[in-house]
């Protein structure tokens, strides 16, 4: 049987699996995930919860929350960033409104296994198969926007939440200045700055970000590069290096059923609560 690219280390390759399965299961994981997350990013769905914005890893979910904050002319408290069905599952359940980003399985996994080591290119697609398997009969609860859409025109996307949920969210708009913005706030994550972090959740203001980038003193310096969330060309050659290694043969199985299920989430076929 071939192996991946590079050598995955087995510690890290059964702790991907082990929270993986636990995140299908929100009796079970998100208690967990308050403790593991105390704040202020990411931020677990709560009582004061307006929108949950999550997907599998690799989704644009980053792109996403900052995008919506940066339309908002208030903070809205959002919960986000688990990369796990339960915090969705559990909106879904709660009637709390929720979108669902996707993106398809080839440049998901591929990038997904080249910003964390520690999984295998065949556990990304069993992962990523099962996420959206374990949200498939909850679909028809949520708003589901593709990758593309999400980074081309995400005021539609917030159109379809506010007809949907009856909410009166302000949509994003792609002009030069917006995206700028956003794609600046995407690449100082990494400083870990809480004002910054705060933002995302809906616990600071967007004139409280700008008032500490404008002062030098408070901003912090990067605290690994490896946290950040914007392409890189390093980034790129390690995907590219990882092509070969899709199109085995000993995946084909798999490759085949992300795609259906990845098809299936998109349009909603299958859907409909067990």
């Amino acid at each position: 049987m071939s192996t991946d690219a590079r050598p995955v280390d087995a510690v890290r390759r059964l702790r991907h699996i082990v929270r993986s399965r636990l995140s299908e299961y929100p009796a079970l994981y998100l208690p967990l995930a308050r403790r593991r997350y105390p704040g202020p990013s990411p931020e677990v769905i709560g009582p004061d919860t307006e929108l949950v914005i999550d997907g599998y890893t690799r989704s644009a979910s980053t792109f996403a929350v900052y995008a919506f904050q940066l339309a908002q002319d208030r903070p809205v408290r959002l919960a986000h960033h688990l990369h796990a069905p339960a915090q969705l599952l559990r909106a879904a359940r709660t009637g709390v409104p929720a979108l669902v980003l996707i993106r398809e399985p080839q440049g998901t996994v591929l990038s997904q296994v080249v910003r964390e080591p520690g999984v295998a290119v065949r556990d990304a697609l069993v992962s990523y198969t099962r996420f959206y398997s374990r949200l498939m009969p909850w679909r028809d609860r949520f708003v589901v926007a593709d990758f593309s859409e999400v980074t081309s025109d995400f005021g539609a996307v917030v159109r379809r939440l506010n007809a949907r949920f009856g909410t009166s969210f302000r949509e994003f708009e792609h002009s030069e200045v917006a995206m700028r913005e956003c794609f600046e706030l995407i690449e100082r994550r990494g400083t870990l700055s809480r004002t910054q972090l705060g933002f995302e959740s809906g616990l600071a203001t967007l004139d409280e970000v700008r008032r500490e980038q404008r002062d030098p003193a408070r901003v912090a310096t990067l605290v690994d590069s490896a946290q950040a969330w914007v392409p890189s060309a390093d980034r790129q050659r390690s995907t590219a290096g990882l092509r070969q290694r899709w199109q085995e043969d000993d995946l084909a199985a798999l490759r085949d059923r992300a795609d259906l299920v990845y098809r299936a989430f998109l349009d909603g076929s299958g859907a409909g609560r067990d």
